[in-house]
């Protein structure tokens, strides 16, 4: 039986709340979940995203900063029975806290400002790690923006904020963008487009050891299975492969991103 005070499963907050797994009930109500000590830290950073924090009693003795930032920012803390939190979890094993914040994506104009110096782009990105693992390498490697396209998963996916352990709260990122479009306004804009593509018409070493990569970039990352489509050539500057020297048929986009991101902001330090 759970103590006195705590929210159970069958609680309609936390019944409400579990909706939020949903992306059709994300964007009907603007809010999401963020699960974790990390990812809730993170978000509490950022006080005027964070709706509410349900946790497990041992989470405000194991991590006393948590209920403090809530404290702080004046963010309703509820406690919840082991089942309750492991109804708001999508892991195997709930970490026992979970924050429900407001939607973080914005228009694209707001995302990508003139002064960018390097945006990711995900076309048709449809597994939410990678969605995910994008949005943390773009963060990590200070990009300024992550772009994703229509068709690709949605990045408050519980799955994608667990991927970006906390990065999805750092950087701009902006959804059902039109690639085409915008990589077209991009260039008038003074910002160079490459496509990350395995049958690259240069490579990315060419690039590093030319300058190319010095420049104000958006970085253009396809679909895991498909890529790009065919005629976006005409919408990019250059499609760049990363060689491979040993015998892997190819690398996966969360590698290639890693890969080139941090290639492209190297090269704009030096």
């Amino acid at each position: 039986m759970a103590s006195p005070g705590l929210l159970t499963a069958q609680s309609v907050r936390i019944k409400q709340a579990r909706r939020l797994a949903t992306r059709a009930f994300r964007r009907k109500t603007g809010r999401f979940l963020a699960e974790g000590p990390q990812a809730v830290r993170e978000a509490l950073e950022h006080r005027e995203l964070v709706l509410e924090v349900y946790a497990e009693p041992s989470v405000a003795t194991r991590h006393r900063d948590l209920r403090d930032l809530a404290a702080a920012a004046d963010v309703p803390w509820f406690d919840v029975d082991r089942a309750g939190a492991e109804a708001l979890s999508e892991t195997v094993t709930s970490q026992g806290v979970v924050a429900v914040c407001s939607l973080v994506d914005v228009s694209l104009e707001q995302a990508v400002l003139p002064s960018a110096r390097l945006v990711a782009a995900g076309f048709q990105v449809r597994d939410p790690g990678n969605v995910g693992t994008l949005i943390r390498t773009a963060d990590a490697a200070g990009a300024d923006a992550v772009v994703l396209s229509t068709e690709s998963v949605d990045p408050h996916n519980p799955k994608a904020v667990r991927a970006s352990v906390g990065s999805i709260f750092h950087l701009p990122i902006t959804v059902e963008a039109d690639l085409a479009t915008a990589a077209t306004t991009w260039r008038a804009q003074g910002l160079q487009v490459l496509a990350a593509d395995g049958y690259g018409t240069t490579d990315l070493d060419t690039c590093i050891d030319d300058g190319t990569l010095a420049k104000p970039t958006v970085w253009l990352f396809g679909n895991e299975a498909h890529g790009l489509p065919d005629g976006f050539d005409a919408f990019v500057d250059h499609s760049v492969k990363v060689p491979i020297y040993g015998r892997a048929e190819s690398l996966n986009l969360a590698t290639a991103a890693a890969i080139c991101l941090y290639a492209s902001a190297r090269a704009q330090r030096h």
